[in-house]
């Protein structure tokens, strides 16, 4: 959280500390009133947030609770560890897309090839594999860099040439689904090894209850110390820090629901290991966007491209890296959905994918206008819509009215962000 001066608007509560506001150079941040005022510091904060607009990530998390509760009441099969279980599975092909999506969002940028650039991967490494007879490996290896090389192609045109990211993308979309098919070839359908590399992506699990609970406490404990020993150095730095007692609340609400998903997982066939891999990536994701210099560049970009070049970014070489990196994690996500259906095909890439990705960083919380977001909204938004998807399917519900109302939360999650960002502008935290 930044630093706030007392020249900040009245409704940011730097107003409470008179002494403070007599003085111009002076800095206060919010946090110091909470710490004082004790629990109902902690609610004056948060209403400030919401007349703020700083929203966070608790509309989606309110949101799912919402649809958990229904879904479950319609149906008591929904929230059954067996159902739980394979939500989790499918949700990380798509979540690894939306992943890199939500790079590019950062940029207030948009990619529309990812659904594609995911079906090339999946096609490229059955013929390296299956055809050709390349180790397993290597042709993962390769299948990943395709992606790679796909999206920095569109970084390239659009931050060089200067083509709008929406026409390059477009065309990528186009390209890389005709490329799919040709190299498919007329038989259109690969299947892959079932008990090879590819296939345990998202078919094993990891059958030993320690395994999963072991997880949830190195998770926790990995939380506290990094949070603990990350304040203490802001105090040594005699910067404003969250009270241990906070720090406390955190962690134990995280171990809650962290002990509870390795519970459900044991009920069923264990810790899948595509969970294992999606955690990993969106704690490295977020370290780079949250602890890194090139993290810093991307916000710098989505608030401001002019300022960023003039603060001396390299403007095109963070645009075309992002890209490279969507494609990446674009392709990964192919792997996973390949891995789930054990085949590579002409419907890949195709149908609602593209969208689901998309949305599922929005719902998460990224924002469309550039400059906010997390990668960790890639978890949340594509939770939601997983969820969604399996508890219609419960009721029998067919695919136009999945479509219908998966429309319906995007809209009125884009229409949340739209209010959010005026009512940040209005109180000057825009």
């Amino acid at each position: 959280m930044s630093i706030e001066k007392t020249s900040a608007p009245a409704d940011q509560a730097v107003v409470e500390n008179p002494e403070a506001a007599a003085g111009s150079d002076v800095a206060v941040d919010p946090r110091l009133l909470v710490r004082e005022r004790g629990f109902a510091g902690y609610i004056s904060e948060f209403k400030r947030k919401i007349r703020a607009g700083d929203l966070g990530s608790l509309p989606v998390v309110v949101g799912l609770i919402i649809i958990w509760a229904i879904f479950a009441s319609l149906n008591s099969n929904f929230l059954t560890a067996g159902n739980l279980s394979d939500i989790s599975v499918a949700m990380v092909g798509t979540g690894m897309i939306a992943v890199g999506i939500v790079f590019v969002l950062l940029l207030g940028e948009i990619d529309l090839s990812v659904g594609s650039v995911s079906g090339v991967a999946g096609a490229a490494f059955a013929v390296l594999n299956v055809t050709h007879g390349m180790p397993e490996w290597l042709a993962l290896i390769l299948a990943i860099l395709t992606g790679t090389v796909a999206g920095a192609i569109h970084g390239f045109v659009f931050a060089r040439i200067g083509v709008p990211a929406f026409a390059v993308t477009l065309a990528g979309l186009l390209f890389w689904n005709g490329f799919m098919l040709q190299i498919l070839g007329s038989n259109g359908t690969i299947n892959l090894d079932s008990s090879g590399l590819v296939a345990k992506l998202s078919g094993y699990y990891f059958s030993d209850v320690a395994a999963a609970y072991g997880l949830a406490v190195f998770a926790v404990a990995v939380f506290f110390l990094t949070t603990f020993f990350d304040n203490r150095r802001r105090e040594a730095a005699g910067v404003p820090s969250r009270p241990l007692s906070e720090i406390i609340v955190r962690t134990v609400l995280l171990a809650v629901v962290a002990i509870a998903a390795a519970a459900v997982f044991n009920q069923y066939k264990g810790l899948p290991l595509a969970v294992v891999l999606f955690l990993a990536v969106l704690v490295i994701t977020d370290f780079v966007l949250r602890r890194t210099a090139y993290g810093r560049k991307i916000f710098a970009l989505g608030g401001s491209i002019e300022a960023s070049r003039r603060a001396g970014i390299n403007v095109a070489a963070v645009r075309i890296s992002v890209y490279a990196i969507s494609g990446t994690f674009a392709a990964i996500g192919g792997l996973f959905i390949a891995s789930k259906i054990a085949s590579a095909n002409q419907g890949a890439g195709a149908g609602d994918l593209l969208m689901n990705a998309i949305a599922a960083a929005v719902i998460g919380g990224t924002s469309l206008f550039g400059g906010r977001g997390r990668t960790w909204n890639a978890l949340l938004g594509v939770l939601v819509i997983v969820s969604i998807q399996y508890g219609l399917a419960l009721q029998g519900i067919a695919s136009p009215v999945q479509y219908m109302i998966t429309g319906g939360v995007l809209l009125a999650t884009v229409v949340i962000d739209a209010v959010t960002r005026k009512t940040q502008k209005s109180a000057g935290r825009a």
